[in-house]
Protein backbone atom coordinates (compact mmCIF):
# COMPACT_ATOMS: atom_id res chain seq x y z
CA UNK A 1 0.00 0.00 0.00
CA UNK A 2 1.32 3.55 -0.79
CA UNK A 3 2.51 5.66 2.48
CA UNK A 4 2.41 8.84 0.36
CA UNK A 5 0.13 11.23 -0.79
CA UNK A 6 0.13 12.12 -4.65
CA UNK A 7 -0.30 15.32 -6.15
CA UNK A 8 -4.22 16.42 -6.57
CA UNK A 9 -5.48 14.50 -9.84
CA UNK A 10 -7.02 15.20 -12.35
CA UNK A 11 -10.31 13.85 -13.58
CA UNK A 12 -9.64 10.95 -15.13
CA UNK A 13 -6.59 10.20 -13.80
CA UNK A 14 -6.32 6.80 -12.41
CA UNK A 15 -5.41 6.17 -8.91
CA UNK A 16 -3.58 2.29 -9.28
CA UNK A 17 -0.49 2.95 -9.75
CA UNK A 18 1.87 0.09 -11.90
CA UNK A 19 2.54 -2.02 -9.56
CA UNK A 20 -0.88 -2.20 -8.80
CA UNK A 21 -0.86 -0.03 -4.99
CA UNK A 22 -3.60 2.05 -4.72
CA UNK A 23 -2.28 6.08 -5.11
CA UNK A 24 -3.83 7.23 -2.18
CA UNK A 25 -4.66 10.55 -3.25
CA UNK A 26 -6.96 11.49 -0.31
CA UNK A 27 -4.35 11.74 2.24
CA UNK A 28 -4.01 15.33 1.35
CA UNK A 29 -7.42 15.99 2.41
CA UNK A 30 -6.95 14.73 5.80
CA UNK A 31 -6.83 17.24 8.29
CA UNK A 32 -3.39 18.20 9.84
CA UNK A 33 -2.35 15.47 12.72
CA UNK A 34 -4.63 12.43 11.28
CA UNK A 35 -2.48 9.85 10.73
CA UNK A 36 -1.96 7.95 7.12
CA UNK A 37 -2.25 4.27 8.70
CA UNK A 38 -2.73 2.97 12.27
CA UNK A 39 -0.80 0.24 14.21
CA UNK A 40 -2.88 -2.83 13.83
CA UNK A 41 -0.85 -5.04 16.73
CA UNK A 42 -1.77 -1.83 19.34
CA UNK A 43 -4.28 -3.88 20.84
CA UNK A 44 -4.07 -8.18 21.28
CA UNK A 45 -7.64 -8.36 21.69
CA UNK A 46 -11.20 -6.46 22.70
CA UNK A 47 -10.82 -7.99 25.97
CA UNK A 48 -7.02 -5.73 26.16
CA UNK A 49 -8.96 -2.87 24.54
CA UNK A 50 -11.90 -3.11 27.28
CA UNK A 51 -9.63 -3.16 30.21
CA UNK A 52 -7.14 -0.35 29.27
CA UNK A 53 -10.29 1.79 29.04
CA UNK A 54 -11.51 0.61 32.68
CA UNK A 55 -7.70 1.42 34.23
CA UNK A 56 -7.64 4.73 32.49
CA UNK A 57 -11.05 5.81 33.42
CA UNK A 58 -12.16 3.70 36.32
CA UNK A 59 -13.83 6.57 38.41
CA UNK A 60 -15.65 7.79 35.59
CA UNK A 61 -19.13 7.33 34.69
CA UNK A 62 -19.87 5.23 31.39
CA UNK A 63 -23.17 4.23 31.14
CA UNK A 64 -26.45 6.09 31.96
CA UNK A 65 -29.92 4.50 31.74
CA UNK A 66 -33.09 5.62 32.37
CA UNK A 67 -31.44 8.32 34.59
CA UNK A 68 -29.24 6.05 36.36
CA UNK A 69 -24.89 6.29 35.99
CA UNK A 70 -22.82 3.27 35.97
CA UNK A 71 -19.19 3.82 36.44
CA UNK A 72 -16.76 1.84 34.57
CA UNK A 73 -15.75 0.29 37.73
CA UNK A 74 -18.75 -1.08 38.09
CA UNK A 75 -19.00 -2.33 34.79
CA UNK A 76 -15.87 -4.06 35.29
CA UNK A 77 -17.25 -6.38 38.26
CA UNK A 78 -20.28 -6.89 36.72
CA UNK A 79 -18.48 -8.34 33.61
CA UNK A 80 -16.32 -10.05 35.39
CA UNK A 81 -19.14 -11.80 37.50
CA UNK A 82 -20.67 -12.60 34.16
CA UNK A 83 -17.49 -14.14 32.40
CA UNK A 84 -16.68 -16.64 35.53
CA UNK A 85 -20.19 -17.83 34.92
CA UNK A 86 -20.26 -18.40 31.45
CA UNK A 87 -16.90 -20.40 32.10
CA UNK A 88 -18.84 -21.94 34.85
CA UNK A 89 -21.24 -23.24 32.30
CA UNK A 90 -18.92 -24.65 30.39
CA UNK A 91 -18.62 -21.81 27.09
CA UNK A 92 -15.82 -21.69 25.87
CA UNK A 93 -13.00 -20.15 23.28
CA UNK A 94 -14.85 -19.79 20.11
CA UNK A 95 -19.01 -20.58 21.12
CA UNK A 96 -21.20 -18.47 20.00
CA UNK A 97 -23.21 -16.53 22.60
CA UNK A 98 -25.79 -14.86 21.18
CA UNK A 99 -26.99 -11.29 22.93
CA UNK A 100 -31.20 -10.11 21.82
CA UNK A 101 -31.14 -6.87 24.08
CA UNK A 102 -32.60 -3.19 23.48
CA UNK A 103 -29.95 -0.47 24.57
CA UNK A 104 -30.17 -1.09 28.75
CA UNK A 105 -27.08 -1.88 31.32
CA UNK A 106 -26.98 -5.34 30.25
CA UNK A 107 -26.04 -5.03 27.04
CA UNK A 108 -22.33 -4.09 27.86
CA UNK A 109 -22.12 -6.61 30.73
CA UNK A 110 -23.01 -9.55 28.27
CA UNK A 111 -21.04 -8.02 25.28
CA UNK A 112 -17.48 -7.58 27.24
CA UNK A 113 -17.94 -10.80 29.32
CA UNK A 114 -18.53 -12.72 26.26
CA UNK A 115 -15.60 -11.05 24.32
CA UNK A 116 -12.95 -11.48 27.35
CA UNK A 117 -13.57 -14.79 27.45
CA UNK A 118 -12.82 -15.44 23.97
CA UNK A 119 -16.59 -16.51 22.97
CA UNK A 120 -18.01 -14.84 19.62
CA UNK A 121 -21.35 -12.12 19.98
CA UNK A 122 -24.31 -13.01 17.86
CA UNK A 123 -25.77 -9.88 18.11
CA UNK A 124 -29.21 -10.51 17.29
CA UNK A 125 -32.31 -7.57 16.58
CA UNK A 126 -34.60 -8.24 19.38
CA UNK A 127 -37.63 -7.25 17.63
CA UNK A 128 -37.21 -9.81 15.07
CA UNK A 129 -40.44 -12.53 14.58
CA UNK A 130 -39.38 -16.10 15.40
CA UNK A 131 -38.73 -16.92 12.08
CA UNK A 132 -35.70 -14.49 11.63
CA UNK A 133 -34.81 -15.61 15.13
CA UNK A 134 -34.87 -19.42 14.43
CA UNK A 135 -32.84 -18.60 11.41
CA UNK A 136 -29.97 -16.35 13.03
CA UNK A 137 -29.96 -19.23 15.77
CA UNK A 138 -29.62 -22.30 14.23
CA UNK A 139 -27.40 -20.91 11.55
CA UNK A 140 -24.31 -19.34 14.13
CA UNK A 141 -25.05 -22.13 16.22
CA UNK A 142 -25.49 -20.61 19.36
CA UNK A 143 -26.18 -22.47 22.58
CA UNK A 144 -26.33 -19.86 24.81
CA UNK A 145 -28.76 -16.67 25.04
CA UNK A 146 -29.06 -13.78 26.86
CA UNK A 147 -32.91 -12.33 26.01
CA UNK A 148 -34.63 -9.56 27.40
CA UNK A 149 -37.94 -11.04 29.24
CA UNK A 150 -40.21 -8.72 26.86
CA UNK A 151 -39.24 -10.84 23.74
CA UNK A 152 -39.60 -14.14 25.59
CA UNK A 153 -42.10 -15.33 24.12
CA UNK A 154 -40.52 -15.09 20.58
CA UNK A 155 -37.23 -16.73 21.51
CA UNK A 156 -39.61 -19.61 23.12
CA UNK A 157 -41.53 -19.82 19.42
CA UNK A 158 -38.37 -19.78 17.66
CA UNK A 159 -36.36 -22.68 19.93
CA UNK A 160 -37.55 -25.78 18.03
CA UNK A 161 -34.50 -26.96 15.71
CA UNK A 162 -32.07 -24.99 17.26
CA UNK A 163 -28.57 -25.71 19.57
CA UNK A 164 -29.55 -23.27 22.50
CA UNK A 165 -28.96 -25.04 25.92
CA UNK A 166 -28.69 -21.82 28.15
CA UNK A 167 -31.14 -18.86 28.54
CA UNK A 168 -30.49 -16.00 30.81
CA UNK A 169 -33.90 -14.14 31.30
CA UNK A 170 -33.58 -10.45 32.16
CA UNK A 171 -35.86 -7.16 33.03
CA UNK A 172 -34.96 -3.97 31.98
CA UNK A 173 -34.52 -2.63 35.41
CA UNK A 174 -32.51 -5.57 36.84
CA UNK A 175 -29.09 -4.16 37.19
CA UNK A 176 -30.12 -0.26 37.87
CA UNK A 177 -28.18 -0.52 41.05
CA UNK A 178 -26.92 -3.18 42.84
CA UNK A 179 -28.45 -5.97 45.25
CA UNK A 180 -31.51 -6.05 46.84
CA UNK A 181 -32.03 -2.55 47.28
CA UNK A 182 -32.65 -1.57 43.54
CA UNK A 183 -35.92 0.14 44.27
CA UNK A 184 -36.13 2.46 41.13
CA UNK A 185 -35.30 -1.21 38.86
CA UNK A 186 -37.69 -3.62 41.00
CA UNK A 187 -40.27 -0.99 40.52
CA UNK A 188 -39.90 -0.49 36.80
CA UNK A 189 -39.71 -3.86 36.44
CA UNK A 190 -42.73 -4.04 37.82
CA UNK A 191 -44.95 -1.40 35.75
CA UNK A 192 -43.59 -2.72 32.77
CA UNK A 193 -44.96 -6.52 33.35
CA UNK A 194 -47.84 -5.63 35.85
CA UNK A 195 -49.39 -2.74 35.08
CA UNK A 196 -48.34 -1.72 31.12
CA UNK A 197 -48.55 -5.50 30.35
CA UNK A 198 -45.21 -5.59 28.06
CA UNK A 199 -44.64 -9.21 28.59
CA UNK A 200 -46.56 -11.48 26.40
CA UNK A 201 -46.63 -14.86 28.25
CA UNK A 202 -43.94 -17.43 27.88
CA UNK A 203 -42.45 -20.89 29.09
CA UNK A 204 -38.52 -21.29 28.93
CA UNK A 205 -38.25 -23.89 31.28
CA UNK A 206 -34.50 -24.24 32.96
CA UNK A 207 -33.69 -20.68 32.25
CA UNK A 208 -32.21 -18.24 34.76
CA UNK A 209 -31.93 -14.76 35.83
CA UNK A 210 -29.60 -12.38 35.16
CA UNK A 211 -29.31 -11.03 38.73
CA UNK A 212 -28.99 -14.49 39.79
CA UNK A 213 -25.88 -15.36 37.10
CA UNK A 214 -24.34 -12.19 38.53
CA UNK A 215 -24.28 -13.32 42.36
CA UNK A 216 -23.41 -16.33 41.08
CA UNK A 217 -20.22 -15.19 38.99
CA UNK A 218 -19.32 -12.32 41.83
CA UNK A 219 -18.22 -15.91 43.54
CA UNK A 220 -16.29 -16.85 41.05
CA UNK A 221 -12.94 -16.13 39.62
CA UNK A 222 -12.53 -15.46 35.68
CA UNK A 223 -9.92 -18.23 34.15
CA UNK A 224 -7.36 -16.84 31.83
CA UNK A 225 -8.14 -17.13 28.16
CA UNK A 226 -5.53 -15.98 25.24
CA UNK A 227 -7.40 -14.32 22.71
CA UNK A 228 -5.81 -13.38 19.49
CA UNK A 229 -6.47 -10.80 16.94
CA UNK A 230 -7.50 -13.34 14.64
CA UNK A 231 -9.85 -14.70 16.70
CA UNK A 232 -13.60 -14.19 15.78
CA UNK A 233 -15.55 -11.36 17.95
CA UNK A 234 -18.65 -11.07 16.45
CA UNK A 235 -20.70 -13.04 13.98
CA UNK A 236 -22.89 -9.68 12.63
CA UNK A 237 -25.63 -10.51 10.49
CA UNK A 238 -26.35 -9.41 6.97
CA UNK A 239 -27.90 -10.04 3.79
CA UNK A 240 -24.54 -9.27 1.95
CA UNK A 241 -25.42 -8.66 -1.35
CA UNK A 242 -27.94 -11.31 -1.68
CA UNK A 243 -31.91 -12.18 0.41
CA UNK A 244 -30.53 -14.78 2.69
CA UNK A 245 -28.77 -13.78 5.97
CA UNK A 246 -25.35 -14.55 6.49
CA UNK A 247 -22.91 -13.88 9.93
CA UNK A 248 -20.10 -11.14 8.90
CA UNK A 249 -17.00 -12.80 10.47
CA UNK A 250 -16.11 -10.13 12.35
CA UNK A 251 -12.44 -10.95 14.09
CA UNK A 252 -10.89 -8.86 17.18
CA UNK A 253 -8.65 -7.73 14.51
CA UNK A 254 -11.21 -6.02 12.09
CA UNK A 255 -12.94 -3.93 14.93
CA UNK A 256 -10.29 -2.96 16.80
CA UNK A 257 -8.41 -1.29 13.57
CA UNK A 258 -11.75 0.01 12.55
CA UNK A 259 -11.98 1.85 16.61
CA UNK A 260 -8.36 3.22 16.26
CA UNK A 261 -8.85 4.54 12.25
CA UNK A 262 -12.50 6.54 13.48
CA UNK A 263 -10.41 7.75 16.26
CA UNK A 264 -7.61 8.54 14.32
CA UNK A 265 -9.80 10.95 12.19
CA UNK A 266 -11.11 12.53 16.26
CA UNK A 267 -7.44 12.63 17.03
CA UNK A 268 -6.93 16.30 19.28
CA UNK A 269 -10.96 17.20 18.45
CA UNK A 270 -12.11 15.64 21.49
CA UNK A 271 -10.83 16.69 25.04
CA UNK A 272 -9.90 14.83 27.86
CA UNK A 273 -12.68 15.69 29.67
CA UNK A 274 -15.89 13.35 30.12
CA UNK A 275 -17.45 13.45 26.94
CA UNK A 276 -21.47 12.37 26.79
CA UNK A 277 -22.64 10.94 23.82
CA UNK A 278 -26.30 10.60 23.05
CA UNK A 279 -27.05 6.70 21.91
CA UNK A 280 -29.98 6.38 20.50
CA UNK A 281 -29.41 3.61 17.72
CA UNK A 282 -29.27 -0.21 18.83
CA UNK A 283 -25.84 -1.15 19.87
CA UNK A 284 -26.44 -4.95 18.62
CA UNK A 285 -26.48 -2.69 15.10
CA UNK A 286 -22.49 -2.37 14.04
CA UNK A 287 -22.63 1.12 13.61
CA UNK A 288 -24.07 1.91 16.72
CA UNK A 289 -21.54 -0.68 18.49
CA UNK A 290 -18.17 0.35 16.97
CA UNK A 291 -19.14 4.24 17.12
CA UNK A 292 -20.83 5.21 20.05
CA UNK A 293 -19.67 2.16 22.80
CA UNK A 294 -16.35 0.91 21.82
CA UNK A 295 -14.86 4.41 20.54
CA UNK A 296 -16.40 6.61 22.84
CA UNK A 297 -15.10 3.80 25.72
CA UNK A 298 -11.60 4.81 24.57
CA UNK A 299 -12.66 8.24 24.97
CA UNK A 300 -14.27 7.78 28.57
CA UNK A 301 -17.07 8.98 27.59
CA UNK A 302 -20.58 9.00 29.55
CA UNK A 303 -22.68 7.32 26.89
CA UNK A 304 -26.61 7.85 27.11
CA UNK A 305 -28.29 4.99 26.32
CA UNK A 306 -31.49 5.37 24.69
CA UNK A 307 -33.59 1.67 24.81
CA UNK A 308 -36.54 2.93 22.51
CA UNK A 309 -35.37 6.28 20.16
CA UNK A 310 -39.12 6.07 18.42
CA UNK A 311 -40.59 7.27 21.85
CA UNK A 312 -39.60 10.69 20.91
CA UNK A 313 -41.91 12.27 24.40
CA UNK A 314 -39.58 9.90 26.53
CA UNK A 315 -36.03 10.66 24.63
CA UNK A 316 -36.64 14.30 25.11
CA UNK A 317 -37.49 13.31 28.74
CA UNK A 318 -34.40 11.63 29.47
CA UNK A 319 -32.42 14.52 27.58
CA UNK A 320 -33.83 16.90 28.98
CA UNK A 321 -30.78 17.57 31.88
CA UNK A 322 -28.52 16.10 29.85
CA UNK A 323 -25.94 18.79 27.80
CA UNK A 324 -24.49 16.44 25.45
CA UNK A 325 -21.32 16.71 23.17
CA UNK A 326 -21.69 13.99 20.86
CA UNK A 327 -24.75 11.95 19.31
CA UNK A 328 -24.76 9.32 16.19
CA UNK A 329 -28.13 9.09 14.20
CA UNK A 330 -29.44 7.64 10.85
CA UNK A 331 -31.42 10.22 8.66
CA UNK A 332 -34.83 9.26 9.78
CA UNK A 333 -33.93 9.75 13.91
CA UNK A 334 -32.44 12.87 13.18
CA UNK A 335 -35.45 13.93 11.29
CA UNK A 336 -37.67 12.75 14.43
CA UNK A 337 -35.61 15.18 16.78
CA UNK A 338 -35.74 17.92 14.71
CA UNK A 339 -39.50 18.04 14.61
CA UNK A 340 -39.65 17.95 17.89
CA UNK A 341 -40.21 21.63 19.76
CA UNK A 342 -38.69 20.55 22.72
CA UNK A 343 -35.58 19.17 21.34
CA UNK A 344 -35.50 22.31 18.76
CA UNK A 345 -34.91 25.04 21.86
CA UNK A 346 -32.27 23.04 23.84
CA UNK A 347 -29.00 24.41 24.35
CA UNK A 348 -26.27 23.11 21.88
CA UNK A 349 -23.79 24.99 22.91
CA UNK A 350 -21.46 21.91 24.23
CA UNK A 351 -22.36 19.80 20.97
CA UNK A 352 -19.31 19.06 19.25
CA UNK A 353 -19.83 15.98 17.15
CA UNK A 354 -22.95 14.53 15.07
CA UNK A 355 -22.38 11.66 13.28
CA UNK A 356 -24.87 10.06 10.50
CA UNK A 357 -24.13 6.47 9.16
CA UNK A 358 -26.15 3.50 8.14
CA UNK A 359 -28.13 5.62 5.16
CA UNK A 360 -27.87 8.64 3.04
CA UNK A 361 -27.93 11.85 4.86
CA UNK A 362 -30.20 14.12 3.11
CA UNK A 363 -29.33 17.93 2.15
CA UNK A 364 -32.52 19.03 4.13
CA UNK A 365 -31.97 17.14 7.28
CA UNK A 366 -28.70 18.40 7.26
CA UNK A 367 -29.55 22.00 6.45
CA UNK A 368 -31.84 22.03 9.60
CA UNK A 369 -29.91 20.34 11.72
CA UNK A 370 -27.14 23.22 11.28
CA UNK A 371 -29.83 25.79 11.42
CA UNK A 372 -30.90 24.72 14.70
CA UNK A 373 -27.92 23.46 16.12
CA UNK A 374 -25.19 25.82 14.59
CA UNK A 375 -23.05 22.22 14.22
CA UNK A 376 -23.10 20.64 10.59
CA UNK A 377 -23.51 16.60 10.45
CA UNK A 378 -20.45 14.70 9.56
CA UNK A 379 -21.01 12.18 7.34
CA UNK A 380 -19.71 8.35 6.68
CA UNK A 381 -20.24 5.21 4.84
CA UNK A 382 -19.91 1.84 6.29
CA UNK A 383 -20.75 -1.32 5.75
CA UNK A 384 -21.35 -4.55 8.03
CA UNK A 385 -18.32 -6.42 6.63
CA UNK A 386 -16.35 -3.50 7.34
CA UNK A 387 -17.11 -3.34 10.80
CA UNK A 388 -18.17 -1.09 9.85
CA UNK A 389 -16.69 2.26 8.78
CA UNK A 390 -14.71 3.07 5.47
CA UNK A 391 -15.16 6.68 4.59
CA UNK A 392 -15.75 9.77 6.63
CA UNK A 393 -15.62 13.23 6.38
CA UNK A 394 -12.79 14.77 7.46
CA UNK A 395 -13.33 16.65 11.09
CA UNK A 396 -12.01 19.54 12.08
CA UNK A 397 -14.20 21.16 14.98
CA UNK A 398 -11.92 24.45 15.49
CA UNK A 399 -13.26 25.37 12.23
CA UNK A 400 -16.91 26.28 10.88
CA UNK A 401 -18.42 23.48 9.74
CA UNK A 402 -18.64 22.73 6.09
CA UNK A 403 -22.14 22.72 3.98
CA UNK A 404 -23.57 19.96 2.99
CA UNK A 405 -22.34 18.36 -0.42
CA UNK A 406 -23.64 14.85 -0.41
CA UNK A 407 -19.84 13.62 -0.05
CA UNK A 408 -19.82 10.22 1.72
CA UNK A 409 -15.98 11.93 2.87
CA UNK A 410 -12.61 10.03 2.43
CA UNK A 411 -11.34 6.84 2.91
CA UNK A 412 -10.30 6.26 6.68
CA UNK A 413 -6.39 5.61 7.55
CA UNK A 414 -5.11 2.17 6.49
CA UNK A 415 -8.07 1.86 4.04
CA UNK A 416 -7.59 1.64 0.06
CA UNK A 417 -10.70 2.32 -2.28
CA UNK A 418 -11.78 1.61 -5.74
CA UNK A 419 -13.93 1.81 -7.83
CA UNK A 420 -14.24 -0.54 -10.13
CA UNK A 421 -15.72 -0.87 -13.73
CA UNK A 422 -18.22 -3.59 -15.02
CA UNK A 423 -15.57 -5.30 -17.16
CA UNK A 424 -13.59 -6.13 -13.96
CA UNK A 425 -10.90 -2.52 -14.51
CA UNK A 426 -10.47 -0.11 -12.35
CA UNK A 427 -12.16 3.15 -13.00
CA UNK A 428 -11.16 6.70 -12.95
CA UNK A 429 -10.90 9.69 -10.84
CA UNK A 430 -14.12 11.28 -11.93
CA UNK A 431 -15.54 7.76 -13.45
CA UNK A 432 -18.34 5.82 -11.37
CA UNK A 433 -17.78 2.05 -10.33
CA UNK A 434 -18.26 -0.21 -7.90
CA UNK A 435 -16.68 1.06 -4.59
CA UNK A 436 -14.49 -1.75 -3.61
CA UNK A 437 -12.75 -1.55 -0.07
CA UNK A 438 -9.53 -3.12 1.53
CA UNK A 439 -7.58 -2.72 4.84
CA UNK A 440 -7.81 -4.37 8.32
CA UNK A 441 -11.38 -4.02 8.72
CA UNK A 442 -12.41 -5.63 6.19
CA UNK A 443 -14.52 -8.93 7.76
CA UNK A 444 -12.74 -12.45 7.32
CA UNK A 445 -15.57 -13.79 5.21
CA UNK A 446 -19.15 -14.80 5.65
CA UNK A 447 -19.93 -17.74 8.95
CA UNK A 448 -19.84 -21.11 6.89
CA UNK A 449 -20.13 -19.83 3.56
CA UNK A 450 -16.84 -19.31 1.59
CA UNK A 451 -18.67 -19.53 -1.99
CA UNK A 452 -20.39 -16.37 -0.49
CA UNK A 453 -17.38 -14.81 0.61
CA UNK A 454 -15.50 -15.43 -2.56
CA UNK A 455 -18.36 -13.53 -4.45
CA UNK A 456 -17.48 -10.62 -2.49
CA UNK A 457 -13.84 -10.81 -1.64
CA UNK A 458 -11.12 -11.24 -4.15
CA UNK A 459 -7.84 -12.64 -3.84
CA UNK A 460 -6.27 -9.42 -3.20
CA UNK A 461 -9.00 -8.58 -0.75
CA UNK A 462 -10.58 -6.42 -1.91
CA UNK A 463 -14.42 -6.42 -1.19
CA UNK A 464 -17.33 -5.63 -3.63
CA UNK A 465 -19.32 -3.30 -1.89
CA UNK A 466 -22.40 -3.15 -4.35
CA UNK A 467 -22.29 0.59 -4.52
CA UNK A 468 -21.75 2.35 -7.07
CA UNK A 469 -19.38 5.50 -6.43
CA UNK A 470 -17.42 8.36 -7.82
CA UNK A 471 -14.20 9.68 -6.27
CA UNK A 472 -13.03 13.47 -7.22
CA UNK A 473 -10.02 14.63 -7.58
CA UNK A 474 -9.20 15.21 -3.84
CA UNK A 475 -10.60 11.97 -2.82
CA UNK A 476 -13.98 12.54 -1.81
CA UNK A 477 -16.25 9.75 -2.89
CA UNK A 478 -20.32 9.76 -3.56
CA UNK A 479 -22.75 7.10 -3.47
CA UNK A 480 -24.56 7.82 -7.34
CA UNK A 481 -26.23 4.24 -7.63
CA UNK A 482 -26.25 0.75 -5.88
CA UNK A 483 -25.47 -2.66 -8.03
CA UNK A 484 -27.36 -4.74 -5.73
CA UNK A 485 -31.09 -4.82 -4.58
CA UNK A 486 -30.82 -4.66 -1.70
CA UNK A 487 -33.32 -1.46 -0.15
CA UNK A 488 -31.95 0.36 2.55
CA UNK A 489 -34.98 2.09 5.16
CA UNK A 490 -33.58 3.93 7.66
CA UNK A 491 -29.95 2.33 8.07
CA UNK A 492 -31.23 -1.50 7.87
CA UNK A 493 -30.51 -3.45 5.55
CA UNK A 494 -33.61 -5.23 3.23
CA UNK A 495 -33.33 -7.73 0.90
CA UNK A 496 -36.13 -8.28 -1.77
CA UNK A 497 -35.31 -12.31 -1.76
CA UNK A 498 -36.53 -12.68 2.10
CA UNK A 499 -39.84 -10.28 1.47
CA UNK A 500 -41.05 -12.03 -1.98
CA UNK A 501 -40.29 -15.27 -0.23
CA UNK A 502 -42.35 -14.41 2.62
CA UNK A 503 -45.20 -13.01 0.55
CA UNK A 504 -44.90 -16.57 -2.04
CA UNK A 505 -46.34 -18.64 0.81
CA UNK A 506 -49.47 -16.60 0.43
CA UNK A 507 -51.38 -18.90 -0.77
CA UNK A 508 -53.16 -16.05 -3.07
CA UNK A 509 -50.00 -14.53 -4.92
CA UNK A 510 -48.92 -16.07 -7.89
CA UNK A 511 -46.43 -14.01 -8.74
CA UNK A 512 -44.37 -10.86 -6.45
CA UNK A 513 -41.49 -8.73 -6.43
CA UNK A 514 -40.31 -6.05 -3.88
CA UNK A 515 -38.02 -2.93 -4.92
CA UNK A 516 -37.17 -0.04 -3.18
CA UNK A 517 -39.25 3.36 -3.72
CA UNK A 518 -37.24 6.77 -2.19
CA UNK A 519 -39.17 7.85 0.85
CA UNK A 520 -38.22 11.44 2.42
CA UNK A 521 -37.35 10.46 5.81
CA UNK A 522 -36.44 6.81 5.39
CA UNK A 523 -34.79 7.09 2.52
CA UNK A 524 -36.56 3.99 1.16
CA UNK A 525 -39.21 2.32 1.78
CA UNK A 526 -40.57 -1.43 0.83
CA UNK A 527 -42.83 -1.55 -1.90
CA UNK A 528 -43.94 -4.96 -3.23
CA UNK A 529 -45.52 -5.64 -6.95
CA UNK A 530 -48.44 -8.60 -6.57
CA UNK A 531 -49.62 -10.79 -9.19
CA UNK A 532 -52.46 -12.30 -7.51
CA UNK A 533 -53.70 -16.00 -8.06
CA UNK A 534 -56.87 -14.76 -6.19
CA UNK A 535 -58.87 -11.50 -7.30
CA UNK A 536 -60.03 -11.05 -4.03
CA UNK A 537 -56.84 -10.53 -2.57
CA UNK A 538 -56.34 -7.41 -0.70
CA UNK A 539 -53.41 -5.18 0.67
CA UNK A 540 -55.05 -6.12 4.21
CA UNK A 541 -54.17 -9.75 3.58
CA UNK A 542 -51.02 -9.32 2.78
CA UNK A 543 -49.83 -7.02 5.39
CA UNK A 544 -50.90 -9.09 8.32
CA UNK A 545 -49.39 -12.22 6.84
CA UNK A 546 -46.14 -10.48 6.09
CA UNK A 547 -46.35 -9.30 9.95
CA UNK A 548 -46.15 -13.47 11.12
CA UNK A 549 -42.67 -13.62 9.63
CA UNK A 550 -41.07 -10.35 9.28
CA UNK A 551 -39.97 -7.35 11.49
CA UNK A 552 -41.76 -4.10 11.38
CA UNK A 553 -39.05 -1.97 8.92
CA UNK A 554 -38.97 -4.87 6.55
CA UNK A 555 -43.14 -4.87 6.18
CA UNK A 556 -44.28 -3.41 2.95
CA UNK A 557 -45.22 0.30 3.31
CA UNK A 558 -47.09 -0.21 -1.12
CA UNK A 559 -48.71 -2.99 -1.93
CA UNK A 560 -49.79 -2.80 -6.43
CA UNK A 561 -51.53 -5.56 -7.74
CA UNK A 562 -51.15 -6.27 -11.22
CA UNK A 563 -52.97 -8.75 -14.25
CA UNK A 564 -50.26 -9.25 -16.28
CA UNK A 565 -47.20 -11.43 -15.27
CA UNK A 566 -44.15 -9.43 -14.49
CA UNK A 567 -41.30 -8.58 -16.68
CA UNK A 568 -38.42 -11.66 -16.56
CA UNK A 569 -35.24 -12.15 -18.55
CA UNK A 570 -35.12 -15.24 -20.85
CA UNK A 571 -34.49 -17.66 -18.01
CA UNK A 572 -37.18 -16.21 -15.82
CA UNK A 573 -35.72 -14.15 -13.16
CA UNK A 574 -37.53 -11.62 -12.29
CA UNK A 575 -36.50 -7.76 -13.21
CA UNK A 576 -37.04 -5.83 -10.44
CA UNK A 577 -34.38 -2.92 -11.55
CA UNK A 578 -37.64 -2.77 -14.57
CA UNK A 579 -40.25 -2.89 -11.58
CA UNK A 580 -38.25 -0.13 -9.72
Amino acid sequence: MSTTAAAAAAPGQSIVNPDGSTNRIWLSSYVKGVPHDIDVNKYQSLGHYFQECIDKFRNRPGFVSIGTEMSYDRLERLVNAFSAWLQSQGIKKGDRVAIMLPNTFQYPVCLFGVLRIGAVVVNVNPLYTARELSHQLKDSGAETIIVMENFAATLQEALAGTKIKRVVKTQIGDILSDGFLNLKGRALNFAIRKVQKMVPAYSLPGSVWIRDVLKAGAKLKVAPVVVKQEDLAFLQYTGGTTGVAKGAMLTHRNVLANCQQALAFAEGQLTGETETVVTPLPLYHIFSLTVNCLIFMALGGRNILIANPRDTKRVMMILKKENFSGITCVNTLYSSFLDDPDFRKRDFSNLKLAVAGGMALQRSIAERWKEVTGNSIVEGYGLTECSPIVTQAPVDISKPAPAFTGSIGVPVPSTEVRNRRDDGSWANVGEPGELCVRGPQVMKGYWQRPEATAEVIDSEGWLATGDIAVMDENGFLKIVDRKKDMILVSGFNVYPNEIEDVIAMHPDVKEVAAVGVPDEVAGERVKVIIVPRNPGLTKESVIEHCRKSLTGYKIPRIVEFRDEELPKTPVGKILRRELR
